[in-house]
């Protein structure tokens, strides 16, 4: 089995941090204010833009188009250095991993899912009300979901039980009814959800993420949900034992 260094950055990784940076460096070094406004309203994702049917409704900038690609084109933006620093920490190891698992193509087409679950999150919790999303953290709440899934298991990059020097990312997954029992996974999931509520419930404050920004944690439950639960769809991974609780493997 081939084994992939550690400290090694996957260079879809590297692309999709540089391709972030570039996005907020343009925002608030070249644009305008006015300009840059244009833009939030063109790919930030609204819930303004629905009734509350989840049908079309209000008539924004980008049209019928805006209405679907804002779904992703939302993580594309940040409110501050801050902000996007933030994200680029935490995407970094958890993004890591599952790139390495999943190749170039599976891990954008996860991180455009995670970003379109956590995006409707959003708008379930703020139908038809003017509450803009911004921020790459929904998809990468799906990719430290999505890394959960393997990394803490017998044999897996944080597993005590891992024999060799390298870490083994092509791990089989195991069935999600046991990974959750996992006691690693138990407190991730534990500490996980508990920063989101306190976020939610405005029990931890936020600065250096813009005036006026609040934590669109119903978004980040949504991403992490959607990494948690589809990951077998994308995983390359040819032991099907994810899908079976009973261990066995199919052909």
């Amino acid at each position: 089995m081939r084994r992939e260094p550690a400290l090694n950055i996957p260079p879809v990784i590297v692309a999709v941090i540089a391709v972030l940076a570039l996005v907020h460096a343009v925002r608030v070094y070249v644009l305008t204010d006015a300009q840059s406004n244009d833009v939030l309203w063109l790919f930030a994702f609204n819930p303004m833009r629905y009734g509350t049917g989840l049908l079309p409704a209000a008539e924004l900038p980008g049209g019928w188009g805006a209405d679907i690609w804002t779904f992703v084109t939302y993580a594309f933006l940040h409110a501050s250095w801050v902000h996007f620093g933030v994200n680029a920490i935490w995407f970094l190891p958890f993004g890591s991993a599952v790139a390495r698992r999943f190749g170039t193509l599976r891990f954008l087409a996860f991180f455009a899912v995670t970003a379109a679950v956590g995006a409707f999150a959003h708008l379930l919790a703020y139908s038809g009300q003017n509450a803009p999303v911004i921020g790459a953290s929904a998809a990468i709440s799906g990719t430290m979901a999505g890394a959960m899934r393997f990394v803490f298991q017998r044999g897996g990059p944080v597993s005590f039980w891992r024999t060799g020097r390298d870490a083994d990312y092509r791990i089989p997954a195991e069935p999600l009814s046991r990974v959750v029992r996992e006691p690693a996974v138990v407190v991730f999931l534990v500490v996980w959800f508990g920063i989101n509520l306190l976020f939610g419930l405005g029990s931890i404050p936020m600065s250096g993420f813009g005036a006026g920004e609040v934590v669109a944690w119903q978004a980040h439950i949504g991403g992490f949900l959607a990494g948690l639960l589809l990951f077998s769809w994308f995983d390359p991974v040819t032991d099907f034992r994810q899908f079976d609780d009973g261990g066995a493997t199919r052909h």
